[in-house]
């Protein structure tokens, strides 16, 4: 018969409490902190049905099963430097869609020369990561070639490599990914886990660049047109897993990879919340955790806000749950508003 186990964190600490808590053997860090969690709910998937127990940390080290100590180490193992930026807090990653369809902002970045000021703007504002796009992939968006999508972007990425922020390139194009390369870009976005071409796992070994791996269910097209799953968390942590096992076979090494649960990419706004409050379970994978809900539509479902630019306070509580979860790596548009109510909430209970 055949089982998988999964492990999600749960009885989150932070600060003086999580360290205590670790020093003396009650909790472990999540990938290396500064969240720490005291309490795992234990999945386990068979022929036969799901079954969930609990356990605390001091029962799952003492256990004789190799695979509960080998996931329990995904778990806490401290994630590695990416590009140079160590994960010793949460990272911003800041938006520049240089598209003419944007849900976000109706093509406001557009014009090279606007996403160019757009660009040195939320690096100034402190994002860490400057992420620049030439082709929307917003719910029912049209395809572009990957000829537009260079001249969308191109102009942008010759002067983003003259920021202090890192800069990636979201594409899900070989093409693309190997101009951005040869423009300096740091890293690959890709939003169809390098899945969309047969060449994208080339391309990435070529350019040598740390790659995002997301997940989305169906094309952009269509992926709203009543997206269903089983049992959205797991499907989504499979998919991500066997993702990064196919970069590993093609020569990405795990310390080059981030994952991406993809929040409302072919997901209702039941399978949002249900990723979102199970965030936790995806430090299982061994690598660090974008999450990306800045101005989604399920912040407007919620809210009823349907303005999507005037969505920022949702987008930072639902940032919050991710950081409180130990999220390493937030996508935003409002990095300026992101970033203080980080310090914040950094203040407060770390």
């Amino acid at each position: 018969m055949n089982e998988t186990l999964y492990l999600r964190p749960t009885s989150f600490l932070y600060g003086k409490s999580a360290g205590d808590a670790v020093g003396d053997g009650r909790a472990a860090w999540l990938a290396g902190g500064p969240v720490a969690f005291s309490l795992v709910e234990m999945i386990e998937v068979s022929p036969a049905g799901v079954k969930r127990a609990r356990a605390g940390i001091s029962e799952l080290r003492a256990s004789s099963e190799g695979d509960v100590r080998r996931k329990l180490t995904r778990l806490t193992e401290k994630r590695p430097p990416l590009c140079g930026l160590a994960f010793d807090e949460p990272r911003l990653m800041g938006i520049v869609n240089v598209t003419p369809d944007s849900f976000s902002d109706g093509g406001r970045l557009a014009d090279a020369e606007a996403a160019i000021s757009h660009a040195a703007g939320l690096a100034e504002a402190g994002a860490d990561i400057i992420d620049i796009g030439g082709e929307s992939t917003r719910p029912g968006s049209d395809p572009v070639s990957a000829g537009e999508e260079l001249a969308r972007v191109l102009p942008v990425l010759e002067h983003a490599r003259e920021l202090k922020s890192l800069t990636s390139i979201d594409t899900r194009k070989p093409a693309v990914m190997r101009r951005a390369a040869a423009c300096g870009v740091d890293i690959i976005n890709d939003v169809s886990a390098l899945s969309y071409d047969p060449d994208s796992l080339a391309a990435a070994v070529e350019t040598n660049m740390p790659v995002v791996l997301m997940h989305a269910k169906g094309d952009p097209k269509v992926m709203q047109d009543d997206p269903v799953y089983d049992n959205v968390v797991l499907e989504v942590f499979d998919y991500l897993e066997e993702r990064i096992s196919a970069a590993g076979a093609a020569g990405i090494p795990r310390s080059r990879i981030v994952a991406d649960p993809g929040i409302g990419f072919g997901k209702t706004v039941a399978h949002n919340l249900e990723l979102l409050a199970s965030l936790a379970l995806f430090h299982g994978l061994g690598v660090p955790i974008l999450l990306g809900v800045s101005r989604k539509r399920f912040i407007g479902a919620l809210s009823g806000e349907a303005d999507p630019v005037r969505r920022g306070p949702g987008s930072i509580s639902a940032g919050l749950l991710g950081f409180s979860q130990g999220v390493q790596m937030l996508r935003v548009h409002d990095v300026a508003e992101t970033r203080q109510a980080l310090r914040i909430w950094r203040a407060t209970v770390c």
